[in-house]
């Protein structure tokens, strides 16, 4: 199996290729064919001029720009006037700041909480126990509808802000416009998922490492 994560090297990033991991876990050895593939699809105008955007954007604004700026410039050049903008609920606040910032900026935004549709969770085949509150009344997060909704809207970029681990899955799978994340959820660590990695070798560490399973 391969795992970047174990090299030590990164020739793929001096681009040392005589020095590659040779212990079977790097893809460049063990997956050539597959990368091989992908390489001949960056051929494919889209995928071309959004790689060239994206990189763009990074060499542009690299270390000066907040992730805000990014997706503005992002969208610039890739040609799209017309952003969706899916949120959860819980970040109804920073999803409108994020709006008025783009509206402010010149884009048309489309926006749709994860509550659209009304759907109660028994419709799914959920049980009361598997409610956050039992015994209440509760609707179903619809990334499948968020998604349908800015396609109808012909968005040409979508932003997630905030929705949940799985949710975020199905929009983007449902999504035919690109989709790039703002906020990650994670409401233990104020939206800073990145903190558990942090800590994973001391206050969380019995949390991520030593959880039972």
């Amino acid at each position: 199996m391969v795992k970047c994560t174990s090299c030590g090297k990164w020739s793929c990033r001096s681009g040392e290729l005589d020095k590659l991991p040779t212990q079977g876990f790097c893809p460049m050895v063990e997956l050539e064919d597959a990368l091989t593939s992908a390489r001949k699809l960056y051929d494919d105008q889209t995928n071309r001029k959004t790689s060239q955007a994206a990189a763009r954007v990074e060499s542009t604004g690299y270390c000066q720009w907040s992730r805000v700026e990014e997706t503005m410039e992002f969208a610039t050049r890739i040609g799209t006037e017309k952003l969706g903008i899916a949120y959860c609920i819980g970040l109804k606040r920073e999803a409108a700041s994020l709006a008025r910032i783009y509206e402010k900026n010149g884009f048309e935004v489309a926006s749709v909480c994860c509550k659209t549709g009304s759907i109660p969770k028994e419709e799914i085949g959920l049980k009361d126990e598997d409610k956050i509150k039992p015994g209440t009344y509760e609707i179903l997060c619809n990334p499948i509808g968020q998604a349908e909704v800015l396609n109808a809207e012909e968005t040409g970029l979508n932003v997630i802000v905030g929705l949940c681990v799985g949710h975020d899955s199905l929009f983007i799978k449902h999504s035919n416009a690109l989709v790039t994340c703002l906020v990650a959820k994670d409401r233990v660590l104020a939206h800073n998922p990145v903190g558990a990695l942090y800590t994973s070798e001391s206050y969380y560490r019995k949390k991520v490492l030593e959880r039972e399973s």
